[in-house]
Parts: C-alpha cells; structure tokens; sequence
C-alpha cells in the first residue's frame, strides 16, 4: 500500500509548506476511521486555501482518501474535540514525513496536555452535558422515552469525555474503554442504562437521579474555566462574553451553562439599567473569585 502512494506523498513532501504526512489503514471490514476506505494520508500544511482539501483514489481494488489540513485547522480540532478521530490519527498512525519534527513536538503536547487546554475542553464537555441532560429530563418529564433516552445517552458521553481529560488524557473514539478504567462509577451508569432488563422509564426515572448528583458534583471542575473566565471583571454583559476569546468556544452551550450556574449560585445576575422604565439589561457576575 505504501509502495503505491509514495509518488502522491513524495510530491507533497517536497512541498516547503508541508509539515507531516501521516498514513491511517483500514483495521477492520467496516472502518469509520478511514471512512470505509483502505487507507488515509493525511497531509498537514503551514497555510493553504481552503483549511481541509480532501481527494479520493482509486488502484488495484483498492481505495484511499488524500487529506491535506492546515496546521491551525489540526489545532482547533484538537482543542475543540470537533474531530476527535483526528488525535487517533496523528497517536496511531504511520509517520511518512516529519519536518523538523512537528509531529514529534505535537505527539508530546498531546501526551503532556496542556493544563490550560484541559480546562477549556472540561468546560465544553460540561456545558454539552448540561444542553443535552436538560433537553433529556424535559422528553422524560412530557413522557417521550425514546427522544429522553437519545439525549440522556449523548449526556453520559460528554461526563465521560469530561473523566477521561480531568484525568489527563485525550478522549479517544473508543472513549467507554478508558473510563471503565478511570471512572468505574460512570461507566456503571452507562450499562445500566443501556444493558439493564426494566422498562425503559425506570432505566431512565433512575439514570436521571444518579446524573442530577454527578452532574451537580462536577460543576466547580465543569464550570471552572468559564468562572475563571467571569472572574476576570466584576460584572459581563452576554454579549461582552460571547466576544472573549475562550467563551466564544462554548457557541450554543454559552447560555445554557451560564443559566445553570446561576441556579447553583455560582454566578448571580446583576441588574443593570436602560432606557426602558422597568427593563433591565442582565450582567452576570462570580459569587467568588476563581
């Protein structure tokens, strides 16, 4: 196989602008990783114009995919966990070309990861399991079991990306094979819902009870990045925080996150005046500083 794609990764090694070429193989018949095909390149560049430029081949029955990603799109697809088969890629995969060891420099923040990084991806994990658990409890509460089982299942995934990096350690695909090790507690959860022989309302009258307290006794570790964040002037208006470099990250979750923690009394609403008799702009503050 590599025999037969070193013309198209030789060529893209002569490039000055490419930094590393990685070679995924199919492992299985069916083969999500490399969707479906027998083998990935992946090329990473300096700069290009379109962040990811992806190319199909085709030789002797076999098929294989060119994916030529620039060095800022591999960096926000690690830190926002957007595509996390791409840190498989680049742990598992089979080094073609290394220039001036990016590759080995990247593999080691990866296996350091970053305090700083960890803590930001905490706090996504966090706010997608609060989306996730809230919009689950309210299927349940209005008796749609299939529609609260969808999102109860999402939210056990997101607190169990959550353990895997508190622990340290990127969440891989195969992320229920490193919490059974780390986490026994949440792994235990996750079978009962999914293995357990009651009805599907116990499973999920029970799964909801056991996360609300997990949920609620994450919430300093969850919600530590956005409190440090809030922490950094005494009063934000909403708008000010979707601007903050980090808290933009949270898009969607944002809103939702921050509505919990003022239920939990980690942030308290300001009031703030308008123009508008009896109106009030919303600021949102830290009750301590974090």
């Amino acid at each position: 196989m590599e025999n037969l794609l070193r013309p198209i990764y030789q060529e893209r090694a002569s490039h000055p602008d490419t930094l590393a070429i990685v070679m995924i193989e199919k492992r299985n018949q069916t083969s999500p990783l490399t969707d479906n095909l027998d083998v990935a390149l992946l090329v990473i560049v300096k700069e290009a114009k379109q962040p990811v430029y992806i190319k199909h081949y085709e030789f002797d029955n076999q098929k294989a995919s060119l994916n030529i990603v620039t060095d800022e799109q591999i960096q926000q697809w690690i830190l926002l966990g957007t595509n996390r088969r791409i840190v498989e890629w680049i742990l598992n995969g089979k080094v073609l070309f290394d220039r001036n060891e990016y590759l080995g420099k990247l593999l080691d923040r990866l296996k350091m990861f970053p305090f700083s990084e960890r803590r930001l991806k905490i706090g996504l994990e966090y706010g997608k399991l609060i989306r996730r658990y809230l919009e689950g409890k309210v299927f349940f509460e209005s008796k749609q079991f299939l529609d609260a089982y969808n999102h109860i299942v999402h939210a056990l995934h997101h607190l169990a990306r959550l353990e895997v990096i508190d622990h340290g350690f990127y969440p891989e695909v195969t992320v229920w094979n490193q919490v059974r090790q780390m986490e026994p507690q949440v792994y235990k959860l996750y079978k009962e819902l999914v293995e357990s022989e009651e009805s599907l309302e116990k499973r999920l009258e029970l799964l909801f009870l056991a996360s609300d307290f997990l949920i609620h006794s994450k919430s300093e570790i969850g919600a530590g990045h956005l409190l440090s964040i809030l922490s950094e002037k005494e009063v934000w208006h909403y708008a000010e925080l979707l601007e903050h470099p980090e808290a933009k990250y949270y898009s969607v979750d944002l809103s939702v996150l921050l509505e919990f923690l003022v239920d939990k009394n980690f942030v308290e609403v300001v009031q703030i005046e308008t123009k508008g008799q009896r109106i009030f702009h919303r600021g949102y503050s830290v009750t301590k500083k974090y």
